[in-house]
């Protein structure tokens, strides 16, 4: 429909990408798991965090399983399109990742917590891909609200990476940066593997533990 761009793993610059839209995804629906609205104003107390790991389908799963964790949503981010939707960010040409927004309660649950869930669950060191999605929208990132969390992500990159250096493994590519806009996916693909229990999932670590 949109046409794919011949490098997928490369970004486009912003004055080629798609030009979006000015108007918002509808959000319509509470979360599946905990009943919560997926906009805000979040519950109170609550901080939130933003992460790509690949497909978001799984990602958005192994955060909304954690305790303390209120709210989950899947959305794109770090890219030129407004308001983009799914087709036009597998197209390779907004320079979106699939990120998921959580909102947790750091009395239940602090932002560490968040972070080794985060290197445990994928492989940190794959680029513009994660297993066998390839492309700009599956990159490893971290994008921090304030700069408590850009420290303690700057910091656990470096006790992961040594990790992964006494495995024999390589370094990691994971893009940590100031939290850009967020554009809610689609309905279909909120809380997909709770719709889908059997769905793909697409996450595969690589057995270091944080």
């Amino acid at each position: 429909m949109f046409g794919f761009r011949r490098d997928k793993q490369a970004m486009p610059a912003a004055e080629t990408a798609l030009p979006g839209r000015d108007t918002p995804m509808p959000v319509t629906e509470a979360h599946r798991i905990t009943g919560l609205p997926l906009q805000p104003p979040w519950p109170a107390g609550c901080q939130q965090a933003m992460f790509g790991m690949g497909c978001f389908w799984g990602a958005e799963r192994r955060f909304w399983q954690l305790p303390g964790v209120r709210i989950t949503a899947v959305g794109y981010a770090g890219g030129f399109t407004p308001n983009p939707v799914y087709d036009e960010v597998c197209s390779g040409a907004t320079g979106h990742n699939e990120v998921v927004l959580v909102v947790f309660d750091p009395t239940q649950i602090d932002y560490p917590a968040l972070l080794q869930c985060f290197w445990e669950s994928h492989d940190p060191t794959q680029g513009m891909r994660q297993g066998n999605d390839v492309g700009t929208q599956y990159r490893s990132g971290i994008y921090c609200f304030d700069a408590a969390q850009q420290q303690q992500a700057e910091a656990s990159r470096l006790q992961f990476q040594a990790a992964l250096t006494r495995a024999g493994l390589g370094e990691i590519t994971t893009e940590i940066v100031p939290a850009p806009a967020f554009y809610y996916a689609e309905t279909f693909h909120q809380q997909y593997l709770d719709r889908n229990p059997g769905g793909y999932c697409g996450l595969g670590g690589t057995g270091v533990c944080l």
